[in-house]
């Protein structure tokens, strides 16, 4: 049963103020079509590999060089398309961006990381100069401060 006009204008403000609301949810959520889709791809991929492994194996044990030629030229399409499924799963949240919308826009600066001031010294500038420089540097540091 479709949807009425008015439903589906419910429904498409419903999704626009879920995307003003949380954009990091709507990215995900548009997203998880396109990672489920190169998941099956990816498996597709797998399976037509190991099916290529057995043609070359076959083409190998029967001494059929174009059955064994085939058979690799399987596994090369095969490893192709599971590589970049791979790829487009890692990317698939980025791709997700509504139309006519930037796909920088919904990244935010989260503030976290390592506190300063938990009683550690702080660190010394680092050196500037050549590498040989910073191990003579080093060196030096150490031979001043003697045996431990």
């Amino acid at each position: 049963m479709p949807l009425s006009e008015e439903e589906l204008r419910l429904l498409e403000q419903m999704e626009r103020a879920l995307v003003a609301e949380d954009p990091k949810l709507a990215s995900t959520l548009r997203g998880t079509r396109l990672r489920q889709q190169a998941r099956r791809h990816m498996f597709a991929g797998i399976f037509v590999f190991v099916l290529g492994i057995a043609i070359l194996m076959s083409g190998a044990v029967l001494q059929i060089i174009p059955l064994g030629i085939a058979g690799f030229v399987v596994m090369l399409v095969s490893a192709y398309i599971t590589l970049s499924a791979w790829r487009g799963q890692n990317q698939a949240p980025q791709q997700a961006a509504a139309p006519g919308q930037a796909p920088d826009r919904n990244l935010r600066v989260i503030q976290g990381g390592k506190k300063k001031g938990r009683g550690r010294a702080p660190k010394a500038p680092k050196a500037q100069g050549s590498m040989m420089e910073r191990f003579e540097e080093r060196w030096r540091r150490r031979r001043e401060q003697g045996p431990y």
